[in-house]
């Protein structure tokens, strides 16, 4: 069902939620007449702050103002829909034609709420369902607790006007009295006939009954004032219980998820739940501290001295108090809602977006707040928490650094993007026994100041990136990406920064590589793929059992694998790179085993028919993916695994896998015993035998993967029948390239994939000379497999 055809079944609360969402930036009628085109668009794959989507946007916007007229021009059955499209037509042309990224911005954040809307009733309708009737859902409990301090702040607010009231006609019956002293004071003065002792008799009697109401409405005052302080300290400290409750656990388990999503995690963003909850707060914290900046100036108007103490100072502290909580939630929500990247290449773009969750409901965008963003190392991170000041002292030089915050009133949000900040030079500390830069840590460190209050409160915010790791050369990445990784994935809220343990317990170590590789690739990895990620990691495959193990960082990513020269990481890394950038789809429906041992895989392929293959990825090369087949030898009547030397993203980049494995005709059976064509053949490059020339009027060569002296042995003809019977791979590895994971048969010459220029079977200049139409007579019986293919037996 289309998301407006379940909006119309909203009711109650969720469909005033959506109701609020939209207006004149964005009429509620324009959603109607365009729901099902609004929804056929892309909205989610935009990002409006990034250049790169400028055009697409701009495009977007003009057919979206196209498409509106249209619809108004042909509405002639109700009158006042065609006013209001009218008018919508001149609002989003005057306002978006020239900012279409605003106009995406307001779409996509409306297109969320109302996700969110519908998300929130179908949950509700399956727990209606169920009959559940477990304990308020943490959305609930919040919105609950804020609706009862609101209604405490309201009754506050009766009462303290009512306390004024009283004041002030305490005040009136005080200069009433005041005026009977005098008049009884002038007749005192006077001749004491009858009539001015019978009229000093009635002053003296009115001026009694008004003292003594005096003295009940001064005892009445000083009870509501003490009243209103109790109930103030109440609501003070059942704000400051809810405020920890947004801020220490939502908010910070918001910022987990933000760095758990580095590392692939599913990210759940509630930001804007988050402002909702803190704009509640800092509504109610403002308005408990006018009430209370109000009492200040009645006492201050008029003391009344108390046996309960001074009031007037338990106003003073309840005023420090509430100043402190309204400090805390502005300060804790100076948020950054998009990281910058956390391996950052000197002199490379990259953007990022803070935002301030409760600057709409206090009006700092009436002074726009500038903000400044500096990198600083992890000593000076470690200063700046301690000192809770701001930094004056950076570790590098960041290009178009300051910013202006905006207030979108579309979103409620008042942010500010950075488009197009690039890092030019950064200052290393001096490194200890086997440290490298790509362990070194740093921090974008974002800083503000503004003032609310007609200027009475000045704020400095500030608020750190996660942890940055500065390169300067794409070949320090995958170690980069290691620390990163580690720190993303085992980082403690409220740590010393960028403090994480030395050594994790393999189960978690398991879990972060399962993450990551689902997220790049996928699919997520298996048990048993786990389990020989473990021996590679442990460098130990007797070990069954892995559960109870800690794996160190050194294993992780600092100590080589055994006889080799790359480490545990950088081998997984090369591996999940090649998988995302050519692999995917094949490891994804499953046809790539991929994470296996050679001994397994012989001992696999020996239980199989000839013919039949596996793929594996490599040990000995990074980011390499080797074919296992098995082959009967007829004259011997054994059975032989045999191991091409691996392909890399250099040789995808030429020719697909699916198309390599189609090329090689001995290859029979996927591993069980799944046909080839039938495993691969939705992945083959289509092709046919007389392609026309292209637009330049050449005819596009095609280069097929040879084995020299197999591909006869099967059909006799390469998967393109008009091709030479060999391969050309200039960017291959080298031929002198030995895997002994990745190696079969008996010889110390390794063996590739027609790799080297000298095994070639045709020259460029005479290609007429091998054409496909050319019969040469091969006799088998003369050729021994064990021969034309090298296999070392070594691990």
């Amino acid at each position: 069902m289309a998301q407006w055809a379940k909006l119309q079944q909203l009711q109650g609360e969720a469909l005033r939620q959506v109701q609020n969402v939209y207006g004149e930036h964005f009429p509620l009628e324009v959603r109607f007449v365009l729901a099902q085109w609004i929804e056929d668009k892309p909205w989610s794959e935009i990002d409006p702050d990034n250049h790169l989507h400028d055009n697409y946007a701009a495009s977007l916007c003009a057919s979206f103002i196209q498409e509106l007229e249209k619809k108004a021009s042909e509405e002639d059955s109700n009158f006042i829909m065609k006013i209001k499209l009218d008018e919508a037509v001149v609002y989003f042309r005057d306002n978006y034609s020239n900012n279409p990224q605003q106009l995406v911005r307001v779409v996509k954040h409306c297109l969320q709420a109302e996700s969110k809307a519908i998300q929130l009733a179908e949950n509700l309708c399956v727990q209606m369902a169920n009959q559940l009737q477990g304990p308020s859902t943490i959305h609930q409990e919040i919105s609950q607790h804020l609706d009862k301090l609101k209604k405490k702040t309201q009754e506050t607010e009766e009462e303290l006007r009512r306390m004024q009231q009283e004041q002030e006609s305490f005040v009136i019956q005080y200069q009433e009295s005041s005026k009977r002293q005098a008049q009884i004071q002038q007749l005192t003065n006077q001749t004491n006939t009858q009539t001015n002792l019978e009229m000093l008799t009635k002053l003296q009697r009115d001026k009694e009954l008004l003292d003594e109401a005096l003295r009940q409405k001064a005892s009445s005052l000083v009870q509501q004032r003490q009243v209103l302080a109790d109930r103030h300290k109440d609501t003070l400290l059942q704000v400051h219980s809810l405020q920890t409750r947004v801020l220490d656990d939502e908010l910070i388990k918001w910022k987990r998820n933000q760095q758990l999503a580095g590392n692939g995690a599913v990210f759940d963003n509630n930001l804007d739940q988050i402002q909702e909850w803190c704009e509640y707060l800092v509504e109610i914290i403002w308005q408990n501290r006018q009430q209370i900046k109000r009492v200040e100036m009645l006492c201050t108007q008029l003391p009344i001295n108390s046996s309960m103490g001074n009031i007037l100072e338990k106003f003073h502290s309840l005023n420090s108090e509430i100043t402190g909580l309204l400090s805390s939630l502005v300060t804790s929500t100076f948020v950054i809602e998009k990281l910058p990247p956390q391996v950052m290449k000197t002199n490379t773009r990259f953007t990022a977006t803070v935002r301030l969750l409760v600057g709409g409901k206090l009006n700092v965008h009436m002074t726009p707040p500038q903000v400044k963003v500096t990198i600083i190392s992890e000593a000076q991170a470690n200063s700046l928490l301690k000192n809770k000041v701001g930094m004056t002292e950076a570790s590098g030089e960041i290009l178009n650094n300051t910013g202006t915050m905006e207030y979108h009133h579309a979103t409620r949000q008042l942010s500010v993007s950075f488009r197009n900040m690039q890092l030019r030079k950064i200052k290393r500390a001096e490194k200890k026994g086997t440290e490298s830069v790509m362990d070194e840590k740093f921090s974008l460190l974002f800083q503000s100041e503004f003032k609310v209050g007609g200027e009475e409160l000045v704020f400095r915010v500030w608020t750190l990136s996660l942890p940055v790791v500065v390169i300067v050369h794409g070949n320090q990445e995958p170690h980069a990406w290691a620390t990163v990784t580690w720190d993303n994935a085992f980082a403690e809220p409220g740590r010393v920064p960028f403090a994480v343990p030395d050594k994790v317990p393999w189960l978690q170590m398991a879990e972060v590589l399962n993450m990551k590789f689902r997220a790049a690739c996928g699919q997520g990895l298996s048990a048993e793929n786990l389990q020989y990620l473990a021996t590679k990691g442990f460098r130990n495959s007797q070990i069954q059992d892995f559960s109870n193990m800690v794996i160190t960082w050194s294993q992780f990513c600092k100590e080589p694998l055994p006889d080799r020269n790359f480490t545990f990481w950088e081998w997984f890394y090369a591996i999940m790179k090649v998988t995302r950038e050519h692999l995917r789809v094949l490891w994804n429906d499953g046809v790539i085993i991929g994470f296996i041992s050679r001994r397994k895989a012989e001992e696999m392929l020996l239980k199989r028919p000839s013919g039949s293959f596996l793929l594996r990825f490599s040990d000995s090369e990074l980011g390499g993916v080797t074919i296992a087949w098995v082959v009967e030898d007829p004259q011997q009547e054994t059975m032989d695994v045999f191991m091409l030397q691996p392909f890399t993203s250099r040789d995808f980049t030429i020719r697909s896998l699916a198309d390599r494995i189609n090329d090689l005709k001995h290859l029979s059976y996927l591993y069980p015993d799944i046909p080839k064509d039938q495993a691969f053949g939705k992945y083959y490059t289509p092709y046919t035998e007389n392609q026309p020339p292209s637009s330049n009027g050449y005819v596009k060569p095609v280069l097929v993967t040879h084995i020299p002296g197999w591909t006869g042995m099967s059909s006799g003809m390469d998967s393109y029948p008009g091709t030479p019977q060999s391969s050309f791979h200039p960017q291959s590895p080298d031929p002198s390239y030995h895997d002994s994971s990745s190696m079969a048969g008996g010889s110390d010459q390794p063996m590739h994939a027609g790799v080297a220029v000298s095994d070639m079977d045709y020259d460029f200049l005479n290609m007429d000379l091998m054409s496909g139409d050319m019969e040469v007579p091969v006799d088998f019986s003369s050729i021994n497999v064990s021969d034309l293919v090298a296999y070392t037996k070594r691990e």
